[in-house]
This record gives C-alpha cells, structure tokens and sequence, in this order.
C-alpha cells in the first residue's frame, strides 16, 4: 500500500508542542513550584544549577555549568546550521515572601517576585521538548544565566564565557503583571531603559548657620544638585531619548544650627536611547562640577554604569510575533518601553535579538507588580512561555 504525502510530512511545529504539552505541561508547573520554594540570590544559584543540569541530562542532552559555578549552557542541535539562543535568568530578590501560596519561600528573607522560576522552568520545558525532536531546522543554545538581579548583570558573565560564539541571535520572555495571561507583549526598537547609579559625597569646613558666607555651605550646595543636575539634563538632552534622573537619598547633619561637613546624594539616571546612554556619564560629571563649582564645597562623584536598554531587533520580533500567533488570535499584544533596566541587554550589544513580556495576570486579582513581596502569576503562562520559545526554535530557520 503506497504511503501519502500527507502521512510522511514532518509534524507541524504546532503539533509538536501540542502532543509534548499534553504529556508534559504539569511536570513545568512542578518544575516552577520546586524552583520557587527554593530560591537562592545573585550567584547563589546552586541548587537550581543543579536542578537545571540534572533535568537536561535526564534529557539526553549535554548541559556545562558556567565557569563561575552557577548557570547553564547547553546545545541542542549540530554546529552544520546556523544557531540561535534561548535565555532565561535563575535568581531570587532579598524580599520576604507574603503570597500565602502552598508552595511559597522556604528561604528567610528571599523570594522569585521577578518571576525567575517560572523563566527557568519554561526553559527546562523547552529543552525537553527540543530534545524529542528528531531534526531541528536551526541549531540552538539554552542560556540559563546567573545573576541578573544585580548591576552590571550576570549576563557578563555569560558572555565572558562565550556562550554568544557561533549565536545569530537571542530571543527571551519576562513576566508581566500588567498584561493578561495568554498574551505576550512586543516592541520593535528599545524595550527597557539603561539604568545608571551615581553616588555623590560632598564635603565642607562646616560651621555656623549663621555665618554661611564663611564657608561652604554642604546643604545648599546639595539643593542646587538636587533640583539642578535633574533640570540640566532635561535640557542638554534630547526629550525623546525618554532620559529622566531621580534621586532616592540625600543625607546631611543633624543639628539645625549647623552647616555639616558631610553629605550624600545617590541617584539613579535612566534612559531609553542607547546614543544617549553612552553620553551621559561624562555630561553628568561636567553638569555637577559646574554646579558646585561656585560654592566652596569639595565632592567625590562615583558614577556606576548599569546595563544599555534592551532594544530589539525587527526580524527577531517579527519571528517571536509568528510564535505567539500560533498561539491564539488575542495572544500577540503590543508593549510600552519600560524605565527599568534589564542585563539582556549585553547579549544584544553582540547579536540582534527581542525579548517579549510574558502575560502573567489572572485577570481577576488586582494587579502586583514585579519585586513586591505578593506578587504571584498566574501559572497558564508557562503554556505560553513554553509555546513561543519552543515556537521559534521550531520555525527560525535562518
């Protein structure tokens, strides 16, 4: 009996995740609980090395722990095709956990309210499915990356270690709590902010409040960087680069009657615009020194460059929107550039790439956004996580 056309075709990509779905999804979910009761911080990520390890080796597959003893790479794939990446951050925040969840935080003091686990269990899920695929259509390299909860960002680390060697590109989803579940948010061009620190001592004779013209007077030279740094920028730069300056602690004296020798300004400064990020260190050290330079105080500027924004490429989006939509007919949502800051970032200052904001709102409970000590998902994202990662290694053929 001759065999059809129909029944020799290779499955379709759809298929295929439907049939591993199926037999598989809850072993994600377990994967998300176990990772969840059990955080660990920024380049603590031993256990959850280890789970990652263990579960693609079970696998069949051939996972190396990163040089630093935390984090994963691993291959699916052979080097004769071009390779894309897939990645996904493992770590916990210092934040006490109050979710009330069966499963929540055995770790005093930490918890994933970022989302992490269920980032990392996605993954797992991906790698499985990946690996009962007889042939794929483009090689690809599983990430999971220590560390992205601390500046500059484990990605460094990543990168250092070469697991960009021979990658065409890189393709991530984060949790968010403002879109509903079943939908992923995109954007071509930039996604998140660049996130810089600045750490400003300033110091003074000091003396009587009374006689502030014979010194220097600390506290008025802070008000002026205060109100004057942040006002400056808004005029030296470009209002589309969406670059804004905030500060979070200003600290001086004691007594109301004296000009204090010692104070303290920390900041953050944000921008969307890659151009403009590289700009800003040297303008913010020039913008202060003329500030103060009439006010007989003396400073020492420590200036911390974060990460550059995550701006994503235009193909990479349009494969991962092929993805989604093969999801659902609502699944492909747009999004807005967030002012945070994200360490995918350094993966895209080698490769193009997108990253996508995963739907994680019930859609009934108020909204709890990202690092608060509630904040919980709804667990039929990681259906959808595990469908457009997996999606587009099935489909991105270069």
């Amino acid at each position: 009996m001759a065999v059809s056309e129909r029944e020799i075709r290779p499955a379709a990509p759809r298929d295929i995740i439907d049939a591993w779905w199926a037999a598989h999804g809850q072993d994600v979910v377990r994967w998300r609980r176990t990772i969840h009761a059990h955080p660990e911080l920024s380049r603590q990520e031993v256990n959850t090395t280890e789970l990652v390890m263990s579960e693609l080796s079970a696998a069949g597959l051939s996972p190396r722990r990163l040089p630093l003893g935390t984090g994963v790479v691993c291959d699916i794939g052979g080097d004769d095709r071009p390779r894309i990446a897939l990645r996904a951050d493992m770590d916990a925040l210092p934040i006490t956990e109050h979710t009330g969840l069966s499963f929540s935080s055995s770790v005093e003091g930490v918890s994933h309210a970022c989302g992490h686990d269920a980032h990392t269990a996605m993954l797992i899920g991906v790698a499985k499915l990946l690996a009962s695929v007889d042939e794929l259509p483009v090689g690809v390299r599983l990430i999971f990356q220590a560390a992205e909860e601390v500046m500059p960002g484990g990605a460094l680390d990543a990168v250092a270690a070469g697991v960009m060697g021979g990658v065409g590109r890189i393709y991530a989803l984060h949790c968010d709590p403002k879109l509903p579940v079943g939908s992923v948010g995109m954007r071509s061009g930039a996604l998140t902010s660049a996130a810089d620190h600045i750490d400003l001592a300033l110091h003074s004779p000091g003396g009587h409040t009374s006689r502030p013209h014979l010194t220097g007077d600390l506290v008025y030279a802070m008000g002026t960087v205060i109100t004057g740094l942040p006002g400056i920028l808004s005029r030296r730069l470009d209002p589309r680069s969406g670059t804004v300056m905030v500060w979070g602690a200003a600290n001086a004296g004691s007594a109301p009657n004296a000009i204090p020798q010692d104070g303290r300004l920390l900041g953050t400064v944000r921008t969307g615009d890659h151009s403009t990020w590289a700009e800003l260190e040297p303008l913010v050290r020039s913008v202060i020194g003329e500030l103060l330079a009439p006010l007989g105080v003396r400073y020492d500027l420590s200036y911390f460059r974060g990460v550059p924004p995550v701006v994503n490429d235009e193909r990479a989006v349009e494969t991962m929107r092929a993805a989604v939509a093969q999801i659902g007919p609502n699944a492909v949502a747009d999004t807005p550039q967030s002012p945070g800051g994200e360490d995918f970032s350094w993966y895209l200052e080698h490769v193009p790439g997108a990253m996508g904001r995963l739907g994680v709102w019930d859609g009934i409970a108020p909204r709890v956004d990202l690092h608060q000590p509630n904040f919980d998902l709804d667990e039929r994202a990681l259906e959808v996580g595990v469908r457009t990662l997996a999606g587009i290694a099935l489909a991105d053929a270069d």
